[in-house]
């Protein structure tokens, strides 16, 4: 079984697509209603639908680069701004957070091997 993708909802889809496309993802589908995203790397994909209703969401998604910084900082200087800058966390991933048009938020971050194996890991078979 593989995460196949996450659906984020937006308030206007032009705006919304407008900004991911500046955040560097590859945008596979354009529709009034919906649009798709391939990652620049790996094999992951992401999902705005169109909401007329309140575009609350509670979900944070994380987007992971071995770059963290360097990326940071050029979206910046393309005129992103952050709410957290990278900043190590005592869970052993570096990261930085920031919100889309519509309220969605995001973390950019690194973890490397402690992504999936932190000292802490627990090996559950049932």
């Amino acid at each position: 079984m593989n995460l196949n993708q996450v659906t984020m909802p937006v308030s206007n889809m032009e705006e919304a697509t407008a900004f991911y496309r500046e955040m560097g993802f590859i945008q596979i589908v354009d529709t009034p209603h919906y649009a798709r995203f391939e990652c620049p790397e790996g094999d992951s994909t992401f999902s705005l639908s169109l909401t007329s209703g309140d575009c609350s969401n509670a979900s944070v998604v994380y987007f992971e680069t071995e770059k963290l910084d360097s990326w940071v900082n050029e979206l910046k200087a393309k005129g992103f701004t952050f709410s957290q800058e990278p900043v190590d966390q005592p869970y052993l991933w570096r990261e930085a957070v920031l919100f889309d048009p519509s309220g969605n938020k995001l973390k950019l971050y690194w973890a490397g091997e402690n992504r999936k194996n932190p000292p802490w890991r627990v090996d559950r078979t049932s």
